[in-house]
């Protein structure tokens, strides 16, 4: 009588990579399961044993020749769940050794402890043909993705019909990859070849060609998980990019990087650049030139015009004699560009010129109130150290028929997802009355000195400053309208616009001051006030002077930042006068 069934017992299995132990294999092809597989494994690197079954609900053996069939298939472990139907066909071609692999999973799942790596109802289907030829095998596979998530940290990706076509030859020494095509519906193509080492298991040769990326496809689902933190990590984008790159010895030894009509802007509106064409080529022995155009867009708020760079690449560095960025009538133009790239961190250096820009056209293209005037600046050094801007010089406007220094200046990730700045300001002379009616504060006649010193801004919001403004030295016409008066009395605290009301200063659509100022110390976002004058319960904003003569208290010493923006943005946009109490 024949056996009806066969167990196979071991206490060990070792493999190089997993070991298992308790292995039991029972085969009964008149039962069900015909087949069934138990062990405990472990995985090298894997800190506790799991447990592993497998078994096939129906098996067919081949009788000489055949086709060897595992029929509703079901393979289980710690967070694994891999239904499968698998045929396998080991008939020879030619007389040589052959085999022919069909295999399906359907509605599988699988998860690792950590939670990088998960898959849910996974439908996926591999088939593969191999024949021995001259010691080597010939082989050709494709793999096609019918249905399914899965998230493989840090993409997360959906079944919808995604296949893999690849062939070459394999033996002992050597996998060789002759095509391989990688197709992505409706997003790209991406083509391989090349040669893996079995011994030293690596890449020796491998060239990849994506020659056409649909960018408003491919950005969401592939490219930004991989650039969530930096400054890529929210844009939209839209365009094509065609991708070279070559390896050898598991090293990187050249690609190019072509980008067609190319549109990107930051969420944040931190910068976008509109109709972006540019090829950037890189290769580890010869340098090469970099060129980029683009139609249009804007850097930190400030509108670029169409533009042209070019740079070249040496290796891990960039340098370019001149990068001229233009913006409306003028252009930033930056010189003796050297940059780096080591251990994984960006170290660059340039000097930056911008061109007189118009004010008007600037500060409405900025939606700011409209501004008069030209605006320059020369920086003789710009330094980026590892996320750290600093600048070595002063910048210098021209507003206000007056001057605008800033010193000192240094920032943290600027382009990141919460930018440090730190700077010291200093304006002299401006003309109170082209600033009062750009800002919409009431008629004041005179100059206007401010130094802001320390100021420091997060995510650019105020942290904490040392603001003072007051009048400038000299001798000018020193006039201030009621409205005026009473937009200042709001910001120190109330109390002089109603005294206004109450006499028969109220008559007067304008008055005489000595002097005025307002100084704020910002921190842990309050705001300690002071004027040009100490007084019995106050300070002094605006003191007056000759007939008619006003002067202006304040009386609120501590204010929230909160609130004293909250009072600028009343009396500078609503045009609503204050409500006195």
């Amino acid at each position: 009588m024949a056996a009806s069934s066969l167990t196979i017992e071991a206490d060990t299995v070792e493999a190089e990579g997993w070991q298992a132990k308790a292995v039991k294999l029972v085969l009964a092809p008149a039962q069900r399961p015909a087949l069934a597989l138990t062990s405990q494994i472990k995985l090298a690197k894997a800190p506790a044993w799991s447990s592993l079954h497998a078994e096939c609900g129906q098996i067919r053996l081949p009788a000489g020749r055949g086709a060897w069939s595992c029929q509703q298939g079901l393979v289980t472990a710690d967070r694994i769940r891999l239904p499968f139907n698998l045929t396998l066909d080991t008939a020879p071609v030619a007389g040589e050794p052959a085999l022919r692999l069909d295999a399906q999973v359907q509605d599988a799942q699988f998860s690792d402890a950590a939670g990088l790596h998960a898959a849910e109802k996974l439908y996926a289907r591999a088939q593969v043909q191999a024949r021995q030829q001259a010691g080597r095998w010939l082989w050709d596979a494709a793999i096609t993705w019918s249905g399914g998530e899965l998230f493989w940290q840090p993409l997360y990706m959906q079944g919808q019909g995604q296949t893999l076509n690849a062939a070459g030859t394999w033996d002992a020494q050597a996998l060789q990859l002759d095509r391989a095509a990688l197709q992505l519906p409706g997003v790209a193509t991406v083509h391989a070849s090349g040669k893996w080492s079995v011994p030293e298991r690596q890449w020796q040769t491998l060239h990849v060609d994506v020659p056409d990326v649909d960018l408003a496809k491919a950005y969401p689902a592939l490219l930004k998980p991989m650039v969530e933190q930096s400054a890529l990590g929210h844009v939209e984008m839209a365009g094509n990019v065609a991708l070279k790159a070559d390896w050898q010895a598991g090293q990187l030894q050249a690609f190019q990087l072509r980008l067609r009509d190319v549109d990107m802007e930051d969420e944040q509106h931190r910068f976008a650049f509109y109709k972006l064409n540019a090829n950037i080529p890189w290769d580890y022995d010869q340098p090469q030139s970099v060129t980029m155009d683009f139609a249009g867009g804007h850097l930190l708020k400030v509108p670029l015009a169409a533009s042209q760079l070019q740079a070249e690449i040496n290796r891990y560095a960039l340098t370019a004699p001149e990068l001229r960025l233009n913006i409306l009538d003028g252009a930033l133009v930056l010189s003796d560009v050297s940059a780096a790239t080591l251990g994984g961190q960006w170290y660059w250096h340039l000097r930056a010129n911008l061109t007189p820009l118009d004010m008007p056209e600037l500060s409405t293209a900025l939606g700011w109130p409209r501004m008069a005037g030209k605006v320059a600046a020369s920086i003789p050094m710009v330094t980026y150290n590892a996320g750290t801007l600093t600048t070595d010089g002063v910048l210098g406007f021209n507003l206000f028929d007056g001057s605008i220094s800033v010193n000192n200046l240094g920032m943290q990730t600027p382009l990141g997802g919460s930018p440090r700045l730190r700077a010291d300001i200093e304006m002299r002379n401006l003309d109170l009355g082209h600033l009062t009616r750009t800002f919409s504060f009431g008629a004041i006649e005179g100059k206007l000195d401010g130094d802001i010193q320390h100021l420091e801004l997060q995510n650019w919001q105020p942290v904490a400053f040392d603001a003072v403004l007051k009048s400038s030295p000299g001798k000018y016409p020193r006039k201030i309208s009621q409205r005026a008066v009473e937009n200042i009395s709001a910001l120190g605290g109330a109390g002089a616009a109603a005294a206004i009301q109450r006499s028969v200063l109220r008559f007067f659509d304008q008055f005489n001051y000595e002097k005025l100022g307002l100084s704020c110390r910002l921190r842990a976002d309050v705001c300690t006030m002071d004027g040009v004058a100490q007084a019995p319960q106050g300070y002094v904003i605006v003191k007056g002077s000759g007939i008619p003569a006003i002067t202006v208290m304040g009386y609120n010493r501590q204010v929230g930042w909160s609130e004293l923006v909250s009072r600028i943005r009343r009396v500078t946009e609503s045009n609503v006068k204050p409500v006195i109490q």
